[in-house]
């Protein structure tokens, strides 16, 4: 992910907390890694926020010929099921319904 640059960029090539009198070095490395955080996680939001004002142009091309592309291939499913559909041979009809009943009264 692409980042801009900014004031803020400076938190990740040195350590402000690093000369404070008050930390120990661990602290103020842990300090460190969460200010670093903090500014991706604000990067990050910052790049959904664009993406949600304004939809992605090239990804929109790119579902569009996906689409189309789908839309073929369901064509051709419903025409090849047709084809399977229309080789079967027709049931014959011309016995009318069969007496598959049978007669189970006692004589």
């Amino acid at each position: 992910m692409s980042t801009t640059l900014t004031s803020s960029d400076s938190i990740f090539d040195t350590n402000p907390y690093e000369t404070h009198p008050s930390l120990s070095p661990t602290e103020a490395d842990v300090l460190w890694e969460y200010a670093k955080l903090s500014q991706h996680v604000k990067d990050i939001t910052a790049q959904t926020r664009l993406l949600c004002e304004a939809p992605d142009k090239n990804l929109l091309a790119r579902l569009r010929v996906l689409e189309r592309k789908m839309g073929l291939v369901l064509t051709l499913f419903k025409a090849s099921v047709w084809g399977v559909i229309n080789e079967q041979p027709a049931p014959d009809q011309s016995g009318g319904y069969a007496d598959t009943t049978a007669d189970l009264t006692a004589r």
